[in-house]
C-alpha cells in the first residue's frame, strides 16, 4: 500500500464517492486512503486456485465468494479494505453491490510490502467484524499457510500448514478452513505457482 496525499482528512462517504472516480483501488483507514499495489503473479495464482475451489465446495450453500476487487467493511464508518479472497454467508451480504460487511472468512496473500500490515493492525481492524469465524494468511514464496480461527472461548487460535509436514500415513497435509468446512491438499492452493528457486533470474 502507498499513502495518498491529501489536503485533508477525508469521511467514509467522502471516500467511497471519491473512490469511485478513480482509476485504482484504495484501502481507507481513519480518514487516511492508501493506494493497493499490483501483486506479483504468483499471488494472483494462489487467489484465483482458493477462489475457485471455494466457489466450487461453496455452490447452492447459500455463501457468497469474493476475490481483490471486492472491498470488505469494518463498520460503515471504516475502515474499508481489499482481501484477496473473502467469503459471507450472511444474509445481509446477498443483496450487496458495493461492500461486503460481514464476512466469515477473509484470506490475504502475503507481499513483502504488506505483510507486517496484514499480520498486525490489519489483522486487528478485521478482529472487529462480528461475523469473521477465519482469517487466512498465505505465503507465496513457499507452501505455508496460517489460518487464525475463533474459539469457543472468543479467542483467535492459529493452525499452521506446511508442504514439508505430512500426515500420520505419509500423504500431503490437507489446509482445514473450518469457517466454511472447506479442505483441499496444500499443494492445490499453489498450482501453477512457480516459485523464487524455480526462476532465479526473476529474483
Amino acid at each position: 500500500m502507498i499513502a495518498q496525499p491529501q489536503p485533508q482528512l477525508m469521511t467514509p462517504q467522502e471516500y467511497l464517492e471519491w473512490e469511485e472516480q478513480q482509476p485504482i483501488k484504495y484501502d481507507y483507514i481513519n480518514g487516511e486512503v492508501f493506494a493497493m499495489t499490483g501483486g506479483t503473479l504468483p499471488h494472483n495464482s494462489i487467489a484465483v486456485n482458493l477462489t475457485s475451489a471455494l466457489k466450487n465446495h461453496l455452490r447452492g450453500k447459500g455463501c457468497k465468494v469474493f476475490m481483490a476487487d471486492a472491498k470488505v467493511g469494518v463498520s460503515l464508518q471504516g475502515p474499508f479494505h481489499y482481501p484477496d479472497v473473502m467469503v459471507s454467508c450472511d444474509l445481509r451480504d446477498q443483496r450487496a453491490r458495493k461492500i461486503i460487511y460481514h464476512p466469515c472468512l477473509l484470506v490475504e496473500v502475503l507481499s513483502p510490502g504488506t505483510e507486517a500490515f496484514d499480520r498486525g493492525n490489519k489483522f486487528k481492524h478485521y478482529r472487529r467484524i462480528d461475523t469473521l469465524k477465519e482469517y487466512v494468511l498465505i505465503e507465496p514464496d513457499k507452501m505455508n499457510v496460517e489460518s487464525y480461527r475463533l474459539n469457543e472461548k472468543g479467542k483467535w487460535e492459529l493452525t499452521s500448514y506446511s508442504f514439508e509436514e505430512t500426515t500420520a500415513n505419509g500423504t500431503e497435509l490437507e489446509v482445514y478452513l473450518t469457517s466454511v468446512d472447506f479442505r483441499c491438499p496444500i499443494s492445490l492452493l499453489y498450482e501453477d505457482v512457480v516459485f523464487p528457486e524455480d526462476n532465479p533470474e526473476e529474483t
